[in-house]
């Protein structure tokens, strides 16, 4: 019999974290049967050698091919579940309930077209990387149901509430296989959830966050890698939603002076993280501004 729920794990050189993943994956429990399918961009670490052994398949993909819709989609082909959890190498699942709560929504409104989790940050995470998080909206404690009542009343709103209806995080989520193949993700670069989300609402399916089911996972990442990821998010999000946070150069300077103040505050009791403090205070704001911008040229060449 075909199991009725998919977990798809997107890997590349994951040995340091997919072995607890696997290991949670194994502890699930309350939910319906399901398989465990893996799609690898070219790891070298050992991790198609742990997938093959403790997956149900592993397709594999050639680096240079790696896109994050296309390479989503070409793993839930190949998954035979009605739902199919969405799941990074690097998110871990908290508790043995975690899947049949980001199962359960999806089993009870036939309306849904996907769940997303709460996202806790890992226990070694630096107080910059928990401020940003706390801050996320797939942080939240309290459920959320998101739908709009059709491309009319989406278009009315401004972009900061089409952000907020169209928030979907894939890092951790579940989507419906039947919505999925009349509306497979787009391939990009970067922000597939979010053009999914727009997608499918606009379609008239309705998205629910989920904070019953829990995943550490959080990045302390460089600036300089915050700076390339800020703008491309910011240029899709200005291409899709119209949203642009940081709209002109004095709204630039403003945002620098808001970012450096609270920065520093956030990194005042740890001081080894003030040189970084100030780099990323730099680099959000500045990533923000260059991709709204491209993104809203590109929209209206």
């Amino acid at each position: 019999m075909k199991p009725l729920v998919s977990v798809l794990l997107v890997t590349r050189d994951g040995i340091a974290t997919l072995p607890a993943v696997l290991g949670r994956l194994a502890t699930q429990r309350g939910c319906p049967a399901f398989e465990v399918v893996a799609i690898d961009s070219g790891s070298r670490d050992g991790t198609v050698e742990l997938l093959a052994a403790r997956t149900d398949r592993l397709v594999r993909v050639e680096p240079r091919d790696f896109d994050h819709g296309a390479t989503r989609n070409a793993g839930i082909a190949v998954c035979q579940g009605e739902l199919v959890a969405l799941l990074v190498q690097d998110a871990l699942p908290v508790g043995d309930d975690w899947l049949a709560n980001l199962c359960a929504p999806l089993l009870a409104d036939q309306r849904l077209a996907g769940t997303y989790a709460r996202q806790e940050p890992r226990p070694e995470a630096s107080a910059l990387t928990r401020f940003y998080l706390q801050r996320w909206a797939a942080t939240a404690r309290l459920p959320r149901l998101q739908e709009i009542e059709g491309p009319a009343a989406f278009a009315a709103l401004s972009p900061a509430r089409r952000l907020e209806l169209c928030t979907f995080d894939d890092v951790c989520s579940c989507v419906r296989r039947a919505t999925w193949e009349q509306m497979p993700f787009q391939p990009t670069p970067i922000a597939e959830d979010v053009a999914w989300a727009r997608e499918v609402l606009l379609a008239g399916w309705r998205l629910r966050y989920t904070p019953e089911a829990v995943v550490y996972h959080s990045h302390d990442r460089p600036a300089l890698h915050v700076l390339r990821r800020e703008r491309a998010t910011h240029e899709r999000l200005a291409s899709l939603l119209g949203l642009r946070t940081v709209p002109s150069l004095p709204a630039l300077v403003r945002a620098w002076t808001w970012a450096l103040a609270t920065h520093w505050r956030v990194a005042a009791r740890h001081p080894r993280e003030l040189p970084r403090a100030t780099a990323l205070a730099v680099a959000l704001p500045l990533g923000q501004y260059l991709g709204g911008r491209a993104g809203i040229a590109a929209a209206e060449a």
